[in-house]
């Protein structure tokens, strides 16, 4: 699949997404992105396959990631009311929730995440870029500091990309999207 290609596909399909085979297709037909490729502000938006987290992040505003350098990164970026972009902390994040996602999109629960932001944010990155081989392809991916969380990452043009979230005892990994919304400053 080029790139053109790829585009299309994530444009017919996006906010209704696809079953998780015909995601992962597209995913591994897609190029390999560099590490130094991914550095700058992305926006993140979900791409629903049936995964126990799809529609989650989208419920409680995440925004998306934000990659300083190799070392400091910042996996979960969310917007306040007024858009201001904030990291949090993905360790404080209660993803034993994932699997009754009726309950963690319950309005009670959007409330109470927004009164709790402030205690999960912080200011230190929880991540690092690193080159992985993921799928039978090396390509930069996402290491958490404290979760057993890989995000690995795909080349859809130059400015998005296919991420691909692989968490230890989940049989199924989640997936989204992401556009650069600033690069990296020198």
């Amino acid at each position: 699949m080029d790139a053109a290609d790829a585009a299309a596909w994530l444009a017919a399909h996006r906010g209704t997404g696809a079953p998780l085979a015909e995601a992962l297709a597209c995913f591994d037909a897609l190029a390999a992105v560099a590490c130094e490729d991914m550095l700058g502000e992305w926006d993140g938006e979900e791409f629903p396959t049936g995964h126990p987290m799809d529609g989650l992040l989208r419920a409680h505003a995440w925004r998306g990631k934000t990659f300083v350098d190799a070392e400091r990164v910042h996996p979960l970026v969310f917007a306040r009311g007024d858009g201001r972009r904030f990291a949090v902390d993905p360790r404080r994040i209660p993803m034993g929730l994932a699997p009754h996602r009726w309950l963690a999109q319950a309005w009670p629960a959007r409330v109470a995440v927004r009164l709790l932001m402030p205690l999960l944010r912080t200011g230190a990155p929880r991540a690092r870029l690193r080159l992985v081989t993921y799928r039978g392809v090396a390509t930069a991916s996402m290491v958490y500091d404290h979760l057993p969380i890989i995000d690995s990452f795909r080349r859809v043009d130059a400015d998005t990309l296919l991420g691909l979230m692989d968490r230890r005892g989940e049989p199924a990994p989640f997936l989204f999207v992401l556009r650069r919304t600033r690069a990296a400053q020198p």
